[in-house]
């Protein structure tokens, strides 16, 4: 058994026991919840994945083929007081052979302040878009889509404060703000003294009618990046048989708009319902891409990259515990700089390519507290078209809070 899966389920072992020490405190009673992901997958190909004119880095890729362990969840959260809520959230995951255990979220938010004001501190998934703020196991398919896969390694989140406030009228009115440290993908360096990212978002909704409800968002997050290292593409390999790590430097700014629409008869989901929502995003950088081989003078280029994409789906439940989902999304790229030749090693030449997806799924909830699925996806998001079969299964121990509109 290695070094490192022994340290994780130490940790594990250690949060259990922690946790299990504060239930049985009558004065502190936290809600626990563990969230259990399992897979099988089958892949067409196995050649490297890569997304033609991306940079890859966090969670991104295709997963792993065969039986296999997803994304699993430890979550604890209560009241500390009549002023603060806080939620801790460990996720088990196991990457090349190799079990981890990462604090994904660890944050407190206030109660009750008034006036539709909320703060948060700590770690957490930014509100940057819709789908971002939402756990995996909640998700309506197996993966997250092309672009935030493309843009921010599967999911945003970064350590710092976060400030909502939502409006007192009767539409649906919501504006924020956070400022993060900017040391995670796709951001890096924890530039500025570390308040190296911005976040500013907007929401507006209601309800049509007793059978219908939207939701439109806007959001902007900006980065002043130092050093981002790109983990996912398949590293250059240079004349003398090293690797060369592919390094960016300069601006970063993400625009995206949102939408969701839902309907049910008469507001009843139970029997019958219909979810359709969308999101786009752009990505505008400016500055310095180096093929870092550890050399005194490695190669480099200067860099002005436009990365852009979206995704549409739909999941119609029509009848009870059954539902089928439908999702397309695609990618573009217009990157340039000075030299061709090290964007390409870069991985940031679209190789002529407009990478594409179409996945469809079905799944099946005995409650809510339990779903398996069966999604497939006919992925061309690179040169070597692949047809993936997934089968996954959710299940949640314990009480888990409820998902956002």
């Amino acid at each position: 058994m290695s070094t490192r899966l022994l340290q994780s389920a130490a940790v594990v072992a250690a949060i259990l026991s922690t946790a299990a020490e504060a239930a049985g405190d009558s004065s502190f009673n936290p809600e626990i919840s563990l969230i259990l992901d399992g897979r099988y997958g089958s892949f067409d190909n196995d050649s490297d994945y890569e997304l033609p004119g991306f940079m890859l880095g966090g969670e991104a890729g295709r997963g792993e083929e065969g039986f296999h362990l997803g994304h699993s969840e430890l979550v604890l959260s209560a009241n500390v007081d009549n002023l603060f809520y806080g939620k801790m959230t460990a996720a088990i995951a196991e990457h090349d052979g190799e079990t981890e255990v990462e604090l994904e979220e660890a944050y407190i938010e206030t109660l009750g302040l008034g006036h539709g004001i909320t703060a948060k501190a700590g770690r957490f998934f930014s509100g940057l878009g819709y789908l971002n703020q939402q756990h995996p196991h909640a998700w309506d398919f197996t993966d997250a889509p092309l672009i935030y896969r493309g843009l921010f390694g599967d999911q945003l989140l970064d350590d710092g404060v976060h400030l909502s406030w939502v409006a007192p009228t009767p539409m649906f009115v919501k504006v924020g703000a956070e400022i993060t440290r900017g040391e995670r993908f796709p951001a890096a360096g924890a530039s500025n003294d570390g308040v190296g990212a911005s976040t500013f978002f907007a929401k507006v909704g209601g309800d049509l009618g007793e059978s219908q409800a939207w939701q439109l968002g806007i959001s902007h997050w900006r980065a002043e990046v130092e050093g981002r290292t790109s983990g996912g593409h398949h590293h250059h390999e240079d004349e003398e048989g090293g690797h060369e790590t592919p390094t960016y430097s300069g601006d970063s700014d993400v625009t995206g708009i949102d939408f969701v629409w839902k309907w049910a008869p008469h507001g009843n989901a139970t029997e019958r319902n219909l979810k359709i929502q969308g999101e786009y995003f752009i990505r505008n950088e400016d500055g310095d891409v180096v093929m870092d081989d550890e050399s005194d003078a490695p190669e480099s280029t200067t860099y002005d990259g436009e990365q852009k994409g979206g995704y549409l789906q739909a999941v119609y439940q029509f009848m009870p515990r059954w539902r089928i989902g439908l999702r397309y999304d695609w990618l573009d790229s217009d990157n340039k700089g000075s030299d061709e030749e090290v964007l390409a090693e870069a991985g940031l030449d679209n190789e002529g390519h407009t990478p594409q997806r179409f996945t469809l799924m079905g799944d099946y909830s005995h409650s809510e507290y339990s779903r398996v699925r069966l999604q497939f996806a006919r992925d061309e998001s690179y040169e070597d078209k692949d047809n993936i079969i997934t089968l996954q299964y959710i299940v949640s121990l314990g009480s888990h809070g409820a998902h956002q509109f």
